[in-house]
């Protein structure tokens, strides 16, 4: 670009003295911790802390019987084995969330060294855009990035796109007064980094460089520490304290028991009360370490770690880990419009002709290949891309779908002379040798319909201007962009063809009566919303999800995007419904806390209104979800509990968010909600299982207290109990298939605990009735001969004999086999199906497998260690089929259950 005046920029001096005082032209990018910190964040989970401290105590314990009561070294399994589950829990969460951050980086690059053509020394050159500094001269030409925040000092029929910043796709930018618009976002004579020229050209001087630019501030913004806690943590938070008061409630009951036992039983000596005291408090803190369930960090990872992997599968790059539980209990989604629900691609939605002669439909098609300055970009022929302004470009691509080729057009018409578009002129003209009539020529114009009318002496067809006004107005009102198309034949030879300037000379000539165009059409043109987003819309609402659209565009077309998919109602909205930026700006915080839960749509918005909307959804417990792809996007996408940027988005955003939807689908939102739903119904599923089986551990000992009786698994039983069976349950439960099922219900209560009263009245009587049988067998066993589980069925030789190695294996399998037939109950849990309904729960049936393999193992091999003896064949059908009993009593419920709620 050769400019109009004479700039000799900066000298070398210059340039140094402005680096030092405004800095350079980088973003800064945001500090990112050490390996081993973000390691150890990890140890902050309320039950990992938990966990520690149980692992501690039972360290303590250990080291206790080790080396004060010359005990086994097996006493240190159980350490042993907390410490491996908080390794696992920790590391998995750990490796899980590094791995996607690897793969984050590749999509988030950002390139600072970019060349960008500045004057300085009075001579053209080229600087890497880090490189420019406050006061640089900077040429701008079609296709260029803008490097700098900047104002204008010449613009020719320049339009810039700054939807990574307002949400507008084509802003035209001008030095001229009287083209400036007021309502504009940002003013008309500046230009903003990260933006991009679309069409024209240009030339500025930078004003602000790197953070000081708007695009740096938004990024900034996006640094400030998110202290938002995810609905998941609140609610582990909760059933730690849970778990914490109840089990020391328990401890304190079970010293209690044993004291009282005490004196009721024994003469008092000193010696012997500090010796059975010590072991009571070794007992209390023993159930404490069993009362909480290493298992379920277990499980959490698990099942996140699990849906990341397969969210990735779904389109979904997970960040965060937490973000995929996070979805499932989203009440609003705030999204933009213009790449997001739109395909930010402008394209021709309809096209009216005035006549359907075929001479004048082929000079219409010509007419479009021809006049126009864009053009298209076929290195993938399945998804072209347009290439100059997105108006001509939708164009092009309307020719493509016509299976019209405009290259071969363009080739076979000769263009004489041509006149750009300007916001002056607001049309453009093309003169050519046509191919449609023998010798002669056409000038085609395209514009605004209002001033091409002026020119034209006739309609083609039987069309009149009333059918074509109304056609504009409600095209109009759709807030869709409209072109008309004309035409003029000039025969070979005509003395018009042999002027400097033809183009001009017609132009002018054409006063619409004896002399002018002839219309032949108009096109309305619009950027299309993607085909998927209206059923993800309604799939989203159907969910008691609301969504509400934040974008820099017109209130007329913001609107006309919420009808498109099914967000905006004429006959239920109102207009407190929507709002305008700057009507946003001026509400108070308290204002806006009355309004913030009704409004649809925020129109003409600023970057930061979109943090401030979110940040007040908050204060009124709304669970919130961002999408987003631009700049602007990024302060909301931080503030948010869950920040979804697209995967053609800019950096900026990408590096704001926890998942980047790679499609740019919004179905895969919806995905992304299921999945969160359904993780979070699998994460209960195991807290069902586990608290059922410590409510059962838990009041064995505690009546074990109060009878004098201890409880007959050993330390290594337990540790296959509590540690390999919670983990392999955790690990069962955490893979179970996502159901659509879970869509049709409204999001959780934030407040409600994870632990709902469903489950509560089922860990109860469940784990209530394990109890009552355990203790019934155990009594049993303690007090009558049994050298076959026959024998239970016509017991004999009453006793106070204790339990032999063959009973106290009896206890142990009847004990996990009720856990194991449990399983089956808790997967079934919540999904109105049969615990036999396994479809896509191949892992879940491989590891209950691996769980009953075990068992048996441990029974029939492992001798004195686990300190069993070996069932016979018959022992185990009879146990596997009494103990099967929970699982039939299971599904009976289930299935009148479902029955009743049929009826009702």
């Amino acid at each position: 670009m050769k400019p109009n005046k004479t700039y000799t920029g900066l000298s070398d001096r210059e340039v140094t003295e402005s680096r030092l005082k405004y800095g350079e032209n980088i973003i800064t990018p945001p500090k990112k911790d050490t390996l081993w910190k973000r390691f150890f964040t990890k140890l902050e989970d309320p039950l990992i802390a938990i966990l520690i401290i149980a692992g501690v105590f039972s360290t303590g314990i250990s080291l206790y019987e080790y080396f004060g009561m010359h005990g086994e070294k097996s006493v240190f399994f159980e350490p042993m084995g907390i410490f491996i589950a908080i390794f696992l829990a920790t590391g998995m969460a750990f490796f899980f969330e590094e791995k996607a951050n690897k793969a984050f980086s590749i999509l988030n690059k950002i390139n600072d060294d970019d060349p960008v053509e500045v004057i300085r020394n009075g001579n053209t050159t080229k600087v890497a855009k880090k490189d420019i500094v406050v006061g640089d001269i900077v040429l701008l030409n079609t296709g260029a990035e803008i490097p700098a925040d900047g104002e204008l000092l010449e613009a020719i029929a320049l339009n810039v796109d700054e939807s990574t910043l307002t949400g507008e796709p084509i802003c035209h930018k001008s030095v001229n007064p009287d083209d400036f618009d007021s309502d504009a976002t940002f003013p008309t004579n500046h230009v903003l980094r990260g933006t991009k020229v679309m069409e024209g050209h240009g030339m500025f001087k930078v004003d602000r460089v790197g953070d000081n630019t708007e695009n740096g501030k938004v990024f900034v913004a996006t640094q400030i520490d998110n202290n938002v806690k995810t609905p998941l943590t609140e609610q582990l938070n909760k059933l730690s304290k849970l778990i914490t008061i109840g089990s020391y409630v328990i401890a304190a009951l079970i010293l209690i028991g044993r004291m009282v036992m005490y004196f009721v039983s024994f003469d008092f000596s000193w010696i012997y009360f500090l010796q059975y005291l010590l072991t009571s408090i070794m007992i209390c803190v023993t159930l404490i370490v069993v009362a909480v369930p290493e298992g379920l960090p277990m499980a959490v990872t698990l099942s996140l770690a699990y849906s990341m992997r397969r969210m990735f599968k779904n389109n979904n790059l997970v960040r965060k880990m937490h973000a995929c539980e996070t979805m499932g209990a989203t009440t609003v989604i705030c999204t933009d419009k213009t790449g997001t629900l739109t395909q930010n691609q402008m394209r021709v939605n309809k096209v009216y002709k005035c006549s359907n002669d075929n001479i004048i439909n082929k000079c219409f098609i010509e007419g479009i290949a021809v006049n126009t300055t864009a053009e298209l970009d076929l290195t993938e022929p399945k998804r072209p891309q347009a290439i100059g302004n997105p108006t001509e470009g939708a164009l092009l691509l309307w020719l493509k779908d016509q299976k019209e080729d405009y290259r071969l057009l363009r080739q076979e018409a000769e263009i004489i002379d041509e006149i750009p578009f300007s916001t002056e002129r607001k049309y453009m003209a093309t003169l050519v040798k046509t191919a449609c009539l023998p010798n002669k020529y056409v000038l085609y114009v395209k514009g605004a319909t209002d001033i091409i009318r002026c020119k034209c002496k006739e309609i083609a067809g039987e069309a009149k201007w009333d059918n074509i006004d109304k056609q504009l107005l409600t095209w109009q009102n759709k807030a869709m962009r409209t072109l008309g198309f004309a035409y003029y034949i000039i025969n070979e030879g005509e003395e018009i063809l042999q002027h400097n300037n033809p183009i001009e000379k017609l132009m002018a000539s054409f006063n619409g009566n004896e002399r002018g165009l002839t219309f032949i059409g108009i096109v309305a043109i619009s950027d299309p919303v993607r085909l998927d987003v209206p059923f993800a819309i309604k799939e989203c609402l159907k969910a008691g999800i609301d969504i509400k659209i934040v974008t820099g565009d017109t209130p007329g077309t913001a609107k006309e995007i919420g009808r498109e998919v099914g967000l905006w109602n004429d006959d239920v909205d109102k207009e407190n419904h929507i709002i305008t930026g700057a009507e946003f700006e001026q509400l108070t915080d308290e204002e806006l806390q009355s309004c913030v839960l009704d409004l649809k749509i925020i129109a003409r918005a600023r970057p930061m209104d979109k943090k401030r909307l979110v940040e007040a959804l908050q204060k009124c417990n709304q669970v919130v979800a961002v999408t987003g792809d631009g700049t602007n996007d990024a302060p909301a996408l931080k503030a948010a509990h869950v920040g979804l940027s697209m995967g053609d988005g800019t950096s900026v955003a990408k590096q704001a968010s926890d998942i980047t939807i790679i499609d740019n689908s919004f179905n895969s939102i919806g995905r992304a909600v299921m999945w969160g739903r359904s993780l979070y119904q699998n994460i209960q599923r195991f807290i069902l299982f586990q608290m059922t089986v410590n409510v059962a551990a838990c009041l064995i000992v505690l009546i074990g207290a109060f009878m004098g009786t201890q409880s007959p698994l050993t330390v290594t039983q337990m540790l296959w109990v509590n540690l390999i069976m919670d983990t392999f349950a955790a690990m069962a439960l955490a893979s179970l298939p996502p159901s659509k099922r879970v869509m049709e219900d409204a999001p959780r209560k934030r407040s409600a605990f994870i632990i709902s009263p469903a489950m509560k009245k089922n860990i109860f009587l469940m784990g209530g009735a394990f109890f009552l049988v355990l203790v019934a067998l155990l009594f049993v066993l303690e007090h009558y001969t049994v050298l076959h589980v026959t024998d239970l069925f016509h017991l004999s030789h009453h006793a106070d004999k204790g339990m032999t190695a063959y009973e106290l294996s009896i206890f142990f399998t009847v004990f996990v086999m009720l856990q194991f037939w449990n399983m089956f109950n808790a997967r079934a849990f919540c999904t109105g199906r049969s615990a036999f309904h396994l479809k896509g729960c191949k892992g879940f049936l491989f590891i209950a497998a691996f769980i009953l393999v075990g068992q048996i193992a441990i029974v029939q091999l492992g001798g004195d260690m686990f300190n069993v003896s070996p069932l016979s064949v018959i022992d185990w059908a009879l146990i596997i089929i009494i103990t099967s009993l929970v699982l039939w009593l299971g599904e009976g419920i289930r299935f009148i259950t479902k029955w009743i709620y049929k009826c009702i």
